[in-house]
């Protein structure tokens, strides 16, 4: 149980760490706007572009994982299969990134379909 548990808070946190690196590239366009981060991301290109993803698509992967964690959790169906699950979830994110900010295309590909039928797995195991 405490491994899921400790996946789910990696999970939540990762999306706010993964802000470090498009807030550098962000600040390379001559200083952090602030005032209208948006509109200044929205004009990033080559590693700052592929940062913001990363960081969007952080969210968007945290939506899938957190229903089968918690359904995991809740119906104690915390053995071994959905600790590995739960584990695959965060090393295919951290893989991910790192595949996305140094722009190595089908590996980030096929990581992020891992994290996904990590996500998945959770959700059925649970059934």
């Amino acid at each position: 149980m405490n491994t899921i548990i400790i996946c789910l808070i990696i999970a939540t946190v990762l999306p706010i760490l993964f802000k470090a690196p498009l807030a550098f590239a962000q600040n390379k366009m001559g200083g952090y706007d602030n005032r209208n981060p948006r509109e200044q991301q929205s004009k990033l290109t080559g590693f700052g572009a592929r940062a913001r993803a990363v960081h969007e698509n952080s969210f968007e992967a945290l939506m899938m994982f957190i229903p089968g964690a918690l359904i995991a959790l809740i119906t104690r169906n915390v053995g071994d299969i959905p600790q590995y699950l739960a584990i695959g979830f965060v090393v295919s994110r951290l893989i991910y990134a790192i595949c996305y900010w140094l722009d190595i295309h089908v590996l980030r590909s096929v990581v992020w379909s891992i994290g996904l039928a990590c996500s998945i797995g959770l959700l059925i195991i649970c059934l």
